[in-house]
């Protein structure tokens, strides 16, 4: 006899991946996860703006409880890659590195890549792990408060990070990453009124010292706190997009209010999605997308249990 199809097919075990596991499981469902291991949460040494932890967590502990609490209801999570999706009537077909999958629906939490300055992946990661690096300010900019703060980028992204930062220091400067600045004169007026010294690169030579980071530019060596990156991201949306589902212009899946992109039985949810960037907000869209699934199911299969 050929295998049941999964109910539910999730592919990344970040927090919207593993609120979707915890919910799936708890509705009785047969789901699966498949998780590369490099979400983006596992990289924060500590946050301390996630609600119920008041003394901070890290983000490879906050993941391993949740990836617990989804064992424990059932789920099965599993080291791999998802390279192919195929949709066959109501059924998807999935290439996985391990061996083909088959399911009525998939739920994508495959989120982002951020962007590195150039610099050597090993003072990158010795740098993130101190604080010297971060990618959140929304997160942890409340850390940086009064404290000289280096942003790497240029344009409206890098005058935008550049400005939210202002509300938490005013020792700012802005960096270009690679040569002279790319600003119009609006953007440049708003970084002078801001106080906000507009610097040419390129930025490169990164130094760590004991509660500093250096870094060399057009304008000679400078050291910061800590710095932003802000360079973009990768949207790890490939997998939508080869069945034809709608996606932003920079490659943001898009869903309505209840996760569902514009494939019937693919969602999903987390930073794959256009929205807000954070854990809290990941996990909301993960026990949205569940829920829906679950329902979704139930109308086309009534008596799943």
């Amino acid at each position: 006899m050929a295998e049941e199809p999964l109910d539910c097919l999730i592919v990344g075990a970040g927090p919207a991946g593993l609120t979707a596991a915890i919910y799936l499981a708890r509705f009785h469902l047969d789901i699966r996860v498949v998780d590369a291991g490099n979400s983006r949460a596992g990289l924060i040494p500590k946050t301390r703006n996630h609600a119920g932890f008041p003394e901070g967590i890290s983000g490879p502990n906050l993941l391993r409880r949740m990836n617990q609490q989804a064992r424990i209801y059932g789920a099965r999570i599993e080291e791999g890659e998802v390279t192919a999706i195929a949709r066959d009537d109501d059924l998807f077909h999935i290439s996985t590195s391990d061996g083909e999958v088959v399911a009525r629906s998939i739920l994508l939490a495959t989120g982002v890549v951020n962007i590195r300055p150039e610099m050597r992946a090993e003072v990158h990661d010795q740098a993130l792990a101190r604080g010297l690096i971060r990618y959140c300010p929304i997160c942890d900019a409340y850390e940086v408060t009064d404290l000289p703060v280096g942003v790497i980028g240029s344009g409206e992204h890098g005058v935008r990070e550049a400005i939210f930062l202002r509300g938490y220091t005013a020792d700012l400067a802005l960096i270009a990453p690679a040569g002279p600045h790319e600003l119009d004169d609006a953007q440049r007026a708003l970084l002078e009124q801001a106080g906000i010294a507009a610097i040419d690169g390129p930025a490169h030579n990164f130094q760590l010292a004991a509660d500093h980071i250096q870094v060399d530019t057009a304008a000679g060596t400078r050291s910061f706190a800590s710095i932003y990156p802000a360079l973009g991201s990768v949207i790890r949306s490939e997998l939508a997009r080869s069945l034809g589902a709608e996606a932003s212009d920079e490659g943001c899946l898009v869903v309505d209010d209840h996760q569902r992109t514009s494939i019937a039985g693919l969602y999903a949810a987390g930073d794959v999605v256009k929205g807000l960037d954070q854990i809290s907000h990941a996990m909301g869209e993960g026990g949205v997308a569940a829920t829906t699934i679950r329902n979704d199911l139930a109308r086309r299969h009534p008596f799943m249990r």
